[in-house]
């Protein structure tokens, strides 16, 4: 029971990253050396004893290929590469965020400018804006008033953005998802 116990509570070491040097599983790989020049399928200890000799590693590039690619390289240096290119595509990437806008079907048009106004900034930034339009009691049966609001909301947006979900009633309230050009 307590060799169970172990096994089962014990920490599993995924590796993170390619094989390299003894952890390459195939006998036989095909060996790119450190300049960039193919040196054909050799026997993996061939293959590592050639990196060694330069102070170098050898790195499985793509272990699915028959035989395994490897290249001669500094595993840091692979390592370090690898964490730019990861950053710098994190870097790049744009982060869209849906930004909500809670509205009643009696606003008043000062108010109802004003959140128009910052839904348009949330929109020219790049996020999203989502229209929620909340009813209150008896307000239910009045829905027109409602959707009379998303289409003047529709018309003031047309310019600069675009619906991606139309208007639809969600339980009491009245939702409605517009995205940029």
């Amino acid at each position: 029971m307590a060799d169970f116990k172990q096994n089962y509570f014990q920490k599993k070491n995924k590796d993170r990253g390619p094989r390299f040097n003894n952890r390459i599983l195939s006998p036989e790989v095909q060996v790119i050396s450190s300049d960039g020049e193919n040196l054909g399928i050799l026997n993996t200890n061939e293959a590592i004893n050639k990196a060694k000799k330069e102070g170098l590693d050898l790195i499985e590039i793509a272990p699915n290929a028959n035989p395994p690619v490897c290249k001669i390289m500094d595993m840091g240096k692979f390592k370090y590469d690898a964490q730019k290119k990861a950053n710098l595509a994190k870097k790049k990437q744009k982060i869209i965020s849906l930004k909500e806008i809670k509205m009643r079907p009696v606003t008043e048009t000062h108010d109802y400018e004003f959140k128009v106004k910052n839904a348009k900034k949330f929109i020219a930034k790049g996020d999203k804006v989502k229209f929620t339009i909340r009813f209150k009691g008896r307000e239910l049966q009045h829905s027109h008033l409602g959707n009379e609001l998303m289409s003047k909301i529709k018309e003031d947006m047309k310019d600069i953005g675009k619906v991606e979900l139309h208007p639809k009633f969600d339980g009491k309230q009245m939702i409605m998802v517009i995205q940029p050009l």
